[in-house]
């Protein structure tokens, strides 16, 4: 997922709280979802059984995101990886590292 970070503050801006243990060593980051990709590849049931050299085009399926656009996501800090396009920060989150999703009109 691609995120706009917002500030570390006491109180996200969608009106959460975070601990204070949250806040120290900033392990706990949020953002505005910018863009998802695809989702989770997973492989053919029947394929499970083939060796890999065996398979032979079959598309990929992948299991949806959750988060969609738009979303307010809580994430580990330590899981994203911080990138810069176009004058703007953005913050590269994998799936597994958020913890909350906020979806709606939150500002």
């Amino acid at each position: 997922m691609l995120i706009t970070p917002e500030e570390g503050e006491e109180r996200t801006n969608v009106g959460l709280y975070l601990p204070p243990s949250a806040l120290e060593g900033r392990q706990v980051q949020g953002g505005r979802i910018v863009a998802t990709g695809p989702g989770t590849p997973m492989a053919e049931p029947a394929s499970m059984d083939e060796e890999p050299w065996k398979i032979h085009g079959a598309d990929v399926k992948y299991l949806p995101m959750q988060a969609e656009m738009g979303d307010y996501a809580l994430f580990f800090r330590k899981a994203a990886v911080e990138i810069t396009f176009e004058g703007k920060t953005y913050l590269v989150v994998p799936q597994a590292a958020i913890l909350v999703l906020v979806r709606g009109k939150h500002g």
